[in-house]
């Protein structure tokens, strides 16, 4: 417990309420530990139960969790916002950042025409009557998921603030706080982190190399869970992509569920190098998300989205009652975008060299004797027992890399690498520093 912050309160509003501030203020950081129930019960004079009811009120809003005999700690990225509040762990000064998740700035294509081409098209301002989904951008997205087996027979297609936003759309029109949502283990910390903030009850499924585990989903949604969310090419953080065998597997162990929502989430899209084995279709309610950030640019901030009609329009009718719509300017660049076929190539020969670089580490870490996880995407995973000495060891020898802990809920640990900032000449140099790293005393490698 911080030395210099004392919880106050009476009830367990006013308890979790100050525990709340002390994380908001920064005086409670991601990983402490809270006091144990019965300590702080006989500090504040209350009963345990008090104690563990603002617990409890904490958990469900993703600000802390339980970790069994590590107790009960703050959350990594808890959803409240302060004046240190950050999306990313620092970077050492003078360190090569591996750690961001970033697409590689420099083979994003230039928006300035774009811009320019979507303001030349704009006449009189619009209102809001004009406002929504332009038809000719979904309809050039109906063609593109139908090129990629995407069943567009009866479905609807929506455009959203990114990938993030339609998942959590879809989650919070179908779902209600305290249900279970079956999540990939390694999986996104950002959907992690919005499960938790959610009040849902994230339910784990281990990985490999094409994806979830079938005999592991099928328990999942045999227990009642009422979603799935699975990445099906690129997987971050360990890039794993669903074959063509998996798909057939993952869609049997489906069909144990019972009204289940399936999200689907490409957010690599064009830059997945490998070809789509969709499950979409195979539940009672699915969604197909494709994202522009990663191919495109983060601050595109735009994503379209398929889906059964009914699952699309508690989407859209949600949307009517809050933000609306998605901006037309994003949506007509996109629009532009997708129509050049310069910018077709150009993203094309980015996929190609994603593809080189992160090759060419997992080949060079292979060869010194540690496994690395990735056949697709732009990270590479690498198991551990002891992350923390492992991404000690690399920020020391000059590499930031982010603790497999943001990313794991069962799991064991390890570290992501992005290798979206790696030229060719820097892979021999960093697979050296990893396995430098790895063969250190206390590091024990899972997988080699």
């Amino acid at each position: 417990m911080p030395g210099q912050y004392q919880v106050e309160g009476s009830s367990a509003a006013s308890i979790s309420a100050s525990i709340e501030a002390g994380v908001r203020s920064g005086a409670w950081a991601s990983g402490d530990v809270l006091p144990p129930i019965r300590v702080l019960a006989d500090q504040l004079g209350v009963s345990p139960a008090t104690v563990s009811k603002a617990y409890d009120e904490l958990r469900r809003r993703g600000i802390v969790e339980t970790s069994g005999r590590r107790g009960t700690r703050v959350r990594a990225r808890p959803p409240v916002a302060g004046p240190r509040a950050s999306l990313r762990l620092p970077v050492p000064p003078g360190a090569l950042d591996l750690s961001s998740g970033d697409p590689d700035v420099r083979l994003l294509p230039a928006l300035g025409p774009h811009l320019r081409a979507v303001a030349e098209q704009i006449g009189a301002p619009s209102g809001y009557a004009a406002a929504g989904p332009l038809p000719d951008l979904i309809e050039t997205a109906r063609l593109r998921f139908e090129a990629d087996g995407v069943p567009m027979d009866g479905a609807s297609i929506a455009v959203t603030n990114g990938a993030l936003d339609a998942i959590e759309r879809l989650l919070t029109t179908h779902l209600r706080p305290g249900d279970a949502v079956v999540v990939e283990d390694p999986g996104w910390a950002n959907l992690l982190d919005l499960v938790a903030a959610l009040g849902l009850k994230a339910v784990p499924v281990p990985m490999d190399d094409e994806g979830p585990l079938p005999d592991r989903m099928r328990a999942a949604v045999t227990t009642g869970a009422r979603a799935v969310v699975i990445t099906t090419r690129a997987q971050n953080p360990t890039g794993a992509a669903v074959s063509a065998r998996r798909a057939r597997e993952l869609r049997a162990a489906l069909s144990y569920g019972r009204a289940l929502l399936l999200i689907e989430d490409d957010h690599a899209a064009e830059l997945a190098g490998v070809p789509l084995h969709t499950l979409s279709g195979s539940t009672a309610f699915w969604a197909f998300i494709r994202s522009a950030s990663k191919p495109y640019g983060p601050d595109l901030r735009t994503a379209v989205m398929a889906g059964g009609e009914a699952t699309i329009a508690r989407v859209v009718g949600r949307m009517r009652t809050g933000a609306g719509w998605v901006s037309t300017l994003q949506q007509r660049l996109l629009l532009q975008l997708w129509q050049d076929g310069a910018v077709a190539a150009a993203i094309a020969e980015a996929g190609r060299s994603y593809d080189r670089r992160r090759d060419a580490l997992r080949t060079a870490l292979t060869a010194r004797g540690v496994k690395a996880y990735g056949a697709t995407g732009i990270n590479l995973w690498v198991r551990t027992d002891d992350e923390t000495r492992l991404v000690t060891a690399l920020r020391d020898a000059g590499y930031a890399v982010a603790p497999g802990s943001l990313f794991c809920i069962d799991e064991p640990a390890g570290v992501r690498i992005t290798i979206s900032a790696l030229d060719d000449a820097a892979v021999e140099p960093l697979a050296e520093a990893v396995a430098a790293a790895a063969h250190s005393p206390g590091v024990t490698i899972i997988g080699r």
